[in-house]
């Protein structure tokens, strides 16, 4: 569908009793202003109230927040507000919806516009056909371009679509990870081994990790460049051994381990005395 610059809203809208109500709740405000903002979103996607970041790439909390520019808390409480009223919603894929889109939409002019557009594209198509039959040559998708035509734009080649596949990956996990230092430094072919691995298992070895640093309020989270690099390997599914890194009681009793232990972003350090 062609992108949508505008979503309907009434003027009583500050009228209704849900709104009133959720005006009521604690960040009540923010609330409202955001469910404003996914209507923006849904109008963006033109998916039939449907809201994603691509169509295989649903929104998560932590997603929404940096869309949004609000913390990952507010999002949460406005999600739980907004569903409880059915003001939003999600499929078996978890992907939001806005219940009773075509309320937000002029669906009649909607459907003028892609008629409209089907008639330009069928008249188009008609007058190639009559401009190709005179000049004895196939119609123009299919005709020789002459050498001072410009060359249609290549398609992606399969490296750059995978390069763009692990970059939007890298993304959704970066803002799960807690230390979200070294960013720059996590390079693309780094990037796409964490593709190859995959998101789900990526997420419960961050999710491993965080939990280890809870138990273990000694240590501090890793620069995110480390993580990703190569500090994950140790909680993926094949390798994680819960309780392995546990301090020992010597450990727990030596008195140097008062002190606050030192993270280093090991892939900086390794540049920087190669001199890359």
């Amino acid at each position: 569908m062609g992108e949508v610059k505008w979503v309907k809203m009434s003027i009583d809208m500050f009228d209704n009793r849900k709104i009133k109500y959720l005006r009521g709740l604690p960040e009540g405000n923010n609330i409202v202003l955001i469910w404003v903002m996914l209507l923006t979103l849904a109008g963006r996607c033109n998916s039939n109230g449907y809201i994603f970041l691509t169509e295989n790439i649903p929104y998560t909390p932590a997603m929404l927040a940096n869309e949004l520019g609000f913390p990952e808390s507010t999002i949460l409480v406005a999600m739980k507000a907004l569903e409880s009223m059915g003001m939003i919603s999600r499929n078996e894929e978890n992907t939001l919806l806005i219940p009773g889109w075509e309320e937000h939409q002029n669906v009649a002019a909607l459907e003028q516009i892609r008629a409209s557009n089907r008639k330009r594209q069928a008249r188009y198509r008609e007058q190639a056909k009559i401009e190709a039959v005179e000049q004895e040559t196939p119609p123009p998708v299919e005709e020789k371009q002459e050498e001072h035509e410009e060359p249609e734009e290549p398609k992606p080649s399969k490296k750059a679509e995978e390069t763009k596949e692990a970059k939007i990956l890298f993304e959704r996990l970066w803002s799960l990870y807690p230390n979200k230092k070294g960013k720059g430094q996590v390079s693309d072919t780094a990037k796409k081994k964490l593709l190859k691995i995959g998101h789900e298992e990526l997420e419960r070895a961050i999710q491993r990790y965080k939990t280890e640093l809870e138990k273990e309020d000694w240590r501090k989270p890793q620069y995110g460049s480390t993580f990703f690099n190569s500090g994950y390997v140790d909680y993926l599914d094949a390798n994680y051994e819960p309780g392995k890194r546990e301090p020992t009681k010597q450990q727990k009793e030596n008195k140097f381990n008062n002190f606050n232990q030192r993270d280093y972003d090991f892939a900086a350090l390794e540049q920087a005395l190669t001199g890359g």
